[in-house]
């Protein structure tokens, strides 16, 4: 795989902006992006977030405490506001006063969106409603310098386009075809912001990213739980025949694209973003098997506990991503390999197992199966 030829200069990279908002920054993503901007560049960064289920800023707090110099937490500000409160979401960017807003605040898990979808609507569709609005009056109202550097940077998904065949991938000219109630949302979020850039001229770039996974991540999402159910010697679930293939993406390798399309990134235009990992669900779970059995070796083969369960409703087949725009246009390419972001991930929660009880317990949630009503 071809690897970036240097790290990203980040403070090149922000020029003038001194202060970035970004939603959803105690989320997996969100809190990557976070991580990023406090040890590579000197912005205050404004993190909004509901602090719903799946946040957390252990990793943030984690992060703070080894920077030297100064004061470094006063470069993280957290504002606990819920999107869908249209006031506080005003009064939040007003606090903020940003230069640069990165949209990651959404509900993410399509099993949750099965069996509530109206969460979904309220946050990722009235949220971002909401948000928008908040943006374009504090934009409309910046000296006009400042206006001109501005920007919005909205995070979506590659399960907007629906469901591939054994062939093709997704790019920015795929079709719309969303098939959960997860993806619906998300989608409709994706048009909003299209809508304010068209109608109202405000200056957006979007970008639709394939399956993440790493470090700190809430662990209901594959990987985590696969990990850590292997882990205690328990049932590894796989939803139906385990052939439903997705695009692996490791979250500092999305963390460089965000960056990139968020500064450099043509105004208007949509970016995919993909790992070139293109993986069947049993493969990835094979995959982690093998690690953990060099990991832990009295566990081994730890393939044995792999078992299949009733699909998930409306599953789709299969994801993946042409990153051939953000690849020519802003130079982005994926640094981490399947193998070795699996190997590292494997690690990563073997040696956390006492945050992922806590966030679990947090969270009232014990690694049970859910979404699966029709």
């Amino acid at each position: 795989m071809t690897a970036l030829p240097a790290p990203l200069d980040v403070p090149q990279l922000l020029g003038d902006t001194t202060r970035v908002l970004v939603t959803g920054g105690a989320g997996f993503i969100g809190g990557a992006v976070v991580r990023r901007l406090l040890r590579e560049s000197t912005a205050t960064v404004f993190n909004l977030d509901k602090l719903g289920y799946a946040s957390d800023l252990a990793s943030i707090k984690q992060l703070l405490h080894t920077l030297a110099g100064g004061d470094p937490g006063a470069r993280h500000r957290l504002l606990q506001v819920d999107l869908v409160d249209e006031a506080a979401t005003a009064e939040a960017v007003r606090a903020a006063d940003p230069d640069l807003v990165l949209h990651l605040a959404a509900e993410s898990h399509v099993d949750r969106s099965i069996d509530g979808p109206g969460a979904f609507i309220a946050s990722n569709v009235t949220g971002t409603f909401n948000l928008l609005q908040a943006v374009r009056a504090h934009w409309q109202s910046l000296p006009a310098e400042r206006q001109a550097r501005f920007r919005f940077h909205h995070i979506s998904t590659d399960e907007v386009f629906g469901s591939l065949g054994p062939t093709g991938r997704f790019s920015e000219t795929t079709p719309y075809d969303p098939r959960s109630p997860y993806s619906a949302s998300k989608a409709a979020s994706d048009h909003l912001v299209n809508a304010w850039h068209h109608t109202y001229g405000l200056p957006v770039v979007l970008t639709n990213c394939s399956n993440n996974y790493g470090p700190w991540q809430f662990p209901e999402k594959l990987i985590p739980v696969v990990i850590l159910k292997a882990a205690a010697g328990e049932a590894i679930p796989l939803y139906g025949d385990g052939a439903n293939v997705r695009d692996w993406l490791y979250v500092e390798d999305h963390v460089d694209a965000l960056l990139l399309a968020a500064t450099q990134g043509q105004l208007g235009h949509s970016y995919c973003v993909g790992g070139h990992g293109e993986r069947s669900n049993k493969e990835v779970v094979q995959a982690i098997c093998t690690v953990l059995d060099e990991r832990l070796p009295a566990g081994a083969p730890h393939a044995r506990l792999i078992t299949p369960v009733r699909d998930r409703p409306g599953h789709d087949r299969r994801y993946a991503i042409d990153p051939s725009r953000i690849s020519t246009e802003l130079g982005w390419q994926p640094r981490h390999a399947v193998a070795e972001g699996l190997a590292a991930t494997v690690g990563w929660y073997l040696g956390n197992l006492d945050w992922c009880q806590g966030v679990r317990e947090r969270a009232g949630y014990g690694g049970e199966r859910i979404g699966t009503r029709r």
